[in-house]
Parts: structure tokens; C-alpha cells; sequence
């Protein structure tokens, strides 16, 4: 798909149009001159997931990647393997679509045991790692804010998320930096660079003063503090060239005409990433 210039790295999260549908959102990116487009999962079943992939592929659109698998952390191992089988299908699903890769919110502890919650992601990945393998799908493990370890990811720093990739030693997994997530390290720009070959894509989105909601108080570009630019010239020192997508999770942009978010998106991309 063919568009202006100064966007040709950006990629519309459908989280930050949640009002939208798979439909909306991708007629949204054309009309914009978005070229990239990254998928929730609950909304490519409401579409379907065969018409999803009609609709991007015809519109001439590139799937940065999927949101999400992981969550592997649970009780019982009739819990566990129900979420390996999720991830599974969520693989398959990415495969489908032809996303560059399934990004992977590991989940939290389902109980006080952070270090065995800990050591469930590892076994979940080295489960399902060889089916995305043969499937061609690549896994993206995304860190998330320390904020998130009770209710959403025991995996809360980029080392740690880097830990683990150098454990599997597979070209087939790899890390989401987001800069919602990440901007707060004091050893951040290390552990980008300690990433470097294994970056399978880059997340851009603002830190509001004061938060107004933990899951979604997220800001657009230059409403916050997060040093955007300098994070991305890092990510691309890295060697990650590739989409740089805004994940927006905020009521106020939900509660706004899509097409006026993707134009202020648009504007705050080239003015502050």
C-alpha cells in the first residue's frame, strides 16, 4: 500500500480504536495513509478470522503483529494446558494473518508464587515454541510495567524478557519494547542494545503526570514524559527497522470519531517518534 513517507514505519494498534471493528479499522488506515495495522485477537473473531485476513491482505496492508497469547501461569495443570492450547490457536491464528509475530502477555502468578509463576512462562514457551516454529509464527515476549506483576505479567523488565530468549536461542523468539513499559529502567537503553537481533517490534504511547488510570491512562504521543524519540533511535541502533506502533488504551480516545484519533496520531508520530 502505497503512503506518505513520514509514515511509512507507523502502525495503527487496533487497541487505540477500540470502537472500531477489523472493517473500520483497516478502511481507517487506508484512508490515512497508515500501512501497518496490529490485531487484537477478540476482535478478529467478532470479524472472523478468514474475512481478517481477506480484508488486510486486500487493502494492502502489513500485520505488525497480534495481540496476544501467553498468560501461562495457573493452578492446575488442566488450567496450564488449556492455556497452552489457547496459545496454539492463537498461533495458528497469526500464521493466518501473516503477522510478523504474536506478542506474548505472560500473566501473572495465580497465586503469591512470583518465582514459579516465573518459571511456568519458561515451561509455556519451551511448549509452544516448537509449534510456532513449524508454523513460521514469531513469539514476542513483552515485559510490562513492575505496576502489572499482580493482575497481567510476572515478566516486568526488558533483561528479564531478554533472559529468556537467550535460554530458548531460537530465531523464532524474541521481545515487544513498549515504551509504556520500559521508559522507567535505569538500565533500559542496555538492555535495548542487549536485544539487539531479537527486537520483533517497537510500541510508542505516552506516561500522563498524574496517571489517570493504570490499564488505561495511556497518553498519545508528547501528552507525557517518556523520552520517545531517544527510546526509538536506540531500538533502531539496535537493528529493529521495522513498524513502530501506537498502543493507545484510554476511554477518551475510544470516545472520540475514530478518524479524528488516526489524524492526531499521525501528527504526533512524525513530531515526536
Amino acid at each position: 500500500m502505497a503512503g506518505k513517507p513520514e509514515l511509512a514505519r507507523l502502525s495503527l494498534n487496533q487497541m487505540t480504536v477500540k470502537q472500531w471493528n477489523v472493517r473500520e479499522a483497516v478502511a481507517g488506515c487506508v484512508q490515512a495513509g497508515i500501512p501497518s495495522i496490529g490485531l487484537w485477537r477478540d476482535k478478529v473473531a467478532e470479524t472472523g478470522l478468514g474475512e481478517s485476513a481477506r480484508l488486510v491482505r486486500e487493502a494492502g496492508l502489513h500485520v505488525s503483529d497480534l495481540c496476544r497469547g501467553g498468560w501461562f501461569p495457573a493452578a492446575s495443570e488442566t488450567e496450564r494446558q488449556a492455556r497452552i492450547d489457547d496459545n496454539r490457536r492463537a498461533i495458528e491464528e497469526a500464521a493466518e494473518l501473516g503477522a510478523d509475530c504474536l506478542v506474548l502477555v505472560c500473566g501473572p502468578a495465580s497465586n503469591k508464587d512470583i518465582t514459579t509463576a516465573r518459571g511456568m512462562v519458561a515451561s509455556g514457551l519451551e511448549r509452544v515454541l516448537p509449534y510456532a516454529a513449524d508454523l513460521g509464527v514469531k513469539l514476542a515476549i513483552e515485559p510490562l510495567h513492575p505496576m502489572f506483576a499482580a493482575d497481567r505479567s510476572v515478566i516486568t523488565t526488558l533483561s528479564e524478557a531478554n533472559r529468556l530468549v537467550r535460554q530458548f536461542a531460537s530465531p523464532y523468539l524474541g521481545v515487544i519494547i513498549d515504551v509504556y513499559h520500559v521508559w522507567w529502567d535505569p538500565d533500559v537503553y542496555t538492555s535495548i542494545e542487549e536485544a539487539r537481533g531479537h527486537i520483533f517490534g517497537f510500541h510508542v504511547n505516552d506516561w500522563i503526570v498524574p496517571t489517570p488510570d493504570m490499564l488505561n491512562g495511556r497518553g498519545m504521543m508528547g501528552d507525557g514524559v517518556i523520552e520517545i524519540r531517544r527510546l526509538r533511535q536506540a531500538v533502531d541502533a539496535a537493528g529493529y527497522h521495522g513498524p513502530i506502533e501506537v498502543e493507545i488504551f484510554n476511554q477518551a480516545f475510544w470516545d472520540m470519531p475514530g478518524a479524528d484519533v488516526l489524524d492526531l496520531m499521525c501528527r504526533r508520530f512524525v513530531e515526536h517518534v
